[in-house]
């Protein structure tokens, strides 16, 4: 069974920036846990010393919605 827990926001540049330093900070702290914050929830895991990191980058074009980019990380992992 797995646990999903997920939350959808919009944030500002800036906002951003601190939320990935946040979790940043949170891989490198020399613990066997780390905390993320999720929405309203904050969620436990336990990363090893080497993780899976999956970096995707879209850029469309399209007449009728114009231009749209994102990028998607993912972290993979076996506690």
């Amino acid at each position: 069974m797995a646990d999903r827990t997920t939350a959808d926001q919009e944030l500002t540049r800036s906002e951003l920036a601190a939320y990935l330093r946040g979790l940043a900070d949170e891989f490198e702290r020399e613990s066997d846990e780390i905390a993320v914050d999720v929405g309203n929830k904050t969620v436990s895991l336990s990363p090893p010393e080497m993780v899976d990191c999956e970096v995707e980058v879209v850029e469309r074009s399209s007449v009728l919605r114009g231009q749209r980019e994102s990028i998607d990380i993912e972290l993979r992992w076996k506690p």
